[in-house]
């Protein structure tokens, strides 16, 4: 079974952290619908290699598309995949574009999930990310979604913001459960270069929080979602029982995707393949009727560094007797090696054949992957 991911890269603003690729140029929006088309078309093997599973249709921002766009979107979805096999589809929205009409709208089409991009239930948090939503509109939105029908909502939390505070973080998290959200996905602000954010950090316009904060902020999420029944089955991400991202999980198991549009990437377990960055060639692409993705093999040793780095992201762990039937019993006792003195630690645990990250090891998680990646020789 395969992921189907669509790529919607058009904003109505940037936010301040953002570094996926967007465009605020709507006048496109039309000719890109009709070369996400073309793109599925010509990748005809691709889809009849394996059913799709999946469909997640992110951004960018995917509810600046109106009924039509989602028609035609649907229609092309439809004549290369069988619908049977759709366990989940999900779309991304913005809280502010969600009016009851809207809503309506989405249900009349096979989405059975909701991604939500609140970020903050903090109108002075909003305002400086660059947010077009306010706290209101967000409760509201998941209100109405509930009230139409959706159960299958995920929201998205940003916390570690200049200033915020620990009480700040709970109250957005204290929200969250009331609003009865059953997924969340929760990340710590990052300074990608390349961004406004990224700017004013450099220039001294704002200050990160120190690492005690995160820290404290971090523990404070794990507590309060797990005491509230959630299962935290991924670093960044919280479930109620039966809520987990299946299109998501795709990415930390190792199975096959296809991505389409400008800047989506594909794997298919021999190669991995993105897209252009720009919406204007992705488009002369697609007139031309000949896309050109930059594509790479991946050898032995770059997927068994992507298998310890997804499956340690996650709380199932990594299967080590797995690992050795994948890769040989000298990558397994590699990794068994370089594990040592963490398990010695106690940030990592080995239990039977399973090693997985301790709830300390979490906040060392980047230091340990590395640690068990192999290196090869120069």
């Amino acid at each position: 079974m395969a992921g189907l991911y669509i790529h919607i890269p058009f904003c109505k603003r940037r936010c301040v952290y953002c570094d996926f690729y967007s465009n605020t140029d709507m006048s496109l929006k039309s000719r890109y619908i009709d070369a996400l088309i073309a793109e599925m078309r010509s990748r005809q093997d691709a889809f009849r290699k394996e059913s799709v599973e999946t469909i997640y249709v992110g951004g960018g921002t995917p509810s600046q598309l109106d009924e039509t766009d989602f028609a035609r979107l649907f229609d092309a979805i439809s004549a290369l995949t069988f619908s049977s096999s759709w366990k989940e589809v999900t779309v991304e929205v913005n809280p502010d574009d969600l009016s009851v009409g809207y809503i309506e709208m989405l249900r009349s089409f096979p989405f059975n999930r909701i991604s939500m991009g609140v970020q903050s239930f903090d109108d002075a948090d909003l305002s400086f990310l660059n947010r077009r939503h306010t706290a209101r509109q967000a409760i509201e939105a998941v209100k109405n979604c509930r009230k139409a029908g959706w159960d299958n909502i995920s929201m998205d939390l940003i916390y570690g913001l200049p200033g915020q505070t620990l009480d700040a973080w709970e109250r957005n998290l204290r929200m969250a459960l009331r609003l009865e959200t059953p997924h969340l996905s929760c990340y710590h602000l990052t300074y990608e270069e390349g961004t406004v954010l990224y700017d004013r950090l450099q220039s001294g316009q704002i200050r990160e929080v120190c690492e005690e904060e995160s820290v404290a902020m971090f523990s404070l999420l794990m507590d309060c979602l797990q005491n509230a029944g959630y299962e935290h089955y991924e670093i960044s991400n919280f479930a109620r029982p039966g809520f987990r991202s299946r299109h998501n999980s795709s990415y930390w198991h190792d199975k096959t995707y296809i991505g389409i549009g400008a800047s989506a990437h594909s794997y298919d377990g021999a190669f991995r393949q993105w897209n252009v960055a720009d919406i204007r060639e992705y488009i002369r692409q697609a007139d031309s009727g000949r896309f050109s993705p930059e594509r790479e093999r991946i050898d032995p040793d770059m997927r068994y560094n992507d298998t310890i780095i997804t499956a340690l992201r996650t709380s199932e762990g990594l299967d080590i007797a797995q690992l050795g039937c994948r890769f040989g019993e000298e990558r397994k006792n590699y990794c068994l090696l370089q594990a040592q003195p963490f398990i010695a630690a106690g940030t990592l645990i080995l239990e039977g054949e399973i090693l997985r990250l301790s709830r300390t090891g979490i906040f060392v998680s980047d230091t340990i992957m590395s640690s068990l990646l192999f290196v090869g020789d120069d």
